[in-house]
């Protein structure tokens, strides 16, 4: 935690602030509008993304660059597609083949608006391709973890799409795609599935082992096992958890709110945060991903969302009912957003 407060977040700021520099300069001012607003609404994302840089600071140079580009196109495009001009899903598919250019260095750029009106972006979108095409391409191991880290932005693209598209068609999408997959994921639900393919924890964990030159086969199995579906199914969970007030009100789709009731959403998610718990055991530095487990149900337990939706409130205390390590993060994190406030 010392490291996050003395390296990490002074050197994700730093970059932030030159993307933000970038984003101003624009033209269109759709595309500015969202680019800007991404980076002042969704920063959190970024530093704590960046928090993987605290298990390799020698390597911090290549990874907070990396994850604060790739978290960045994520967030962007997250606007771009929820919050602007269009519902087609050959639109959709078209701005995120920017994150699968991104994680493939070989890749050459592609127009990422060929499909929507704005266009002009002063090559916005293509810089922070490359930025994370540059970073990836000094990682010693990425070759053992590019076809994990492909797969899990394809899924991420998958949904995007999926979940942005007209209301009327969302469900039947996200149905027709989990049955695609449900025979590798039986013990998870549809919604489970589709928040766990939103997360992009799984890839920043597989960028940090690509900067381990011993970096075995056996290793990127047990981080894929581990991460998905199970803590990048508790992160989003978590963000929809205590963003269910403000969806209703936007109409926006929330996978917590296809749980029958609260004892099913928090047997669930009490269920997701064990089997995290049981499997980063196989991993190396078990401790450091529990900081991660915990860390989450932190910072997300602490939102002052959370004291606003009693619903929400009780799952939360019932979450952190069992865990000391998540009542001093949820403690640490209350004092870091007062004093910042």
């Amino acid at each position: 935690m010392l490291s996050v407060y003395r390296y990490i977040l002074p050197e994700v700021n730093e970059q932030l602030t030159a993307w933000k520099t970038k984003a101003a300069s624009i033209p269109d001012g759709e595309l500015r509008t969202q680019a800007l607003a991404s980076i002042a609404t969704k920063q959190f994302h970024c530093q704590g993304g960046a928090v993987y840089a605290t298990a390799h600071l020698s390597m911090r140079h290549v990874l907070i660059p990396l994850i604060v580009a790739f978290q960045t196109i994520s967030d962007y495009l997250d606007n771009l597609c929820d919050r602007s001009t269009s519902l087609d899903p050959v639109d959709f598919r078209q701005l995120h083949q920017s994150m699968l250019d991104a994680v493939d260095p070989a890749q050459p750029l592609h127009d990422y608006y060929a499909y929507r009106e704005e266009k002009e972006d002063n090559g916005y979108l293509s810089d922070l391709v490359r930025q994370c095409q540059a970073s990836i391409s000094l990682m010693p191991s990425y070759m053992k973890v590019a076809d994990q880290v492909k797969e899990l932005v394809g899924l991420y693209c998958d949904l995007q799409v999926y979940k942005h598209i007209r209301k009327e068609l969302r469900e039947a999408q996200l149905h027709q795609w989990w049955h695609d997959h449900h025979h590798k994921y039986r013990h998870i639900g549809w919604n489970e599935f589709a928040a766990a393919t939103g997360s992009t924890l799984g890839m920043f964990m597989l960028f940090l082992a690509a900067c381990d030159l011993d970096l075995t086969e056996e290793q990127v199995e047990s981080i894929r096992e581990a991460y998905f579906p199970y803590v990048c199914g508790l992160h989003i969970l978590l963000d929809y958890l205590i963003d269910q007030e403000e969806d209703i009100v936007g109409g926006d789709l929330n996978f917590c709110t296809y749980y029958d009731s609260l004892e099913i959403t928090v047997e669930r998610i009490a269920f997701i945060v064990e089997e995290a718990r049981s499997k980063i055991l196989f991993l190396e530095h078990p401790r450091f991903h529990r900081m991660i487990i915990e860390g989450l149900l932190a910072l997300y337990l602490s939102d002052p969302k959370v004291k606003t939706q009693q619903q929400v409130k009780k799952i939360s205390k019932r979450l952190m009912k069992n865990s000391p390590l998540t009542r001093l993060f949820f403690w640490i994190n209350s004092m870091y957003i007062r004093t910042t406030s």
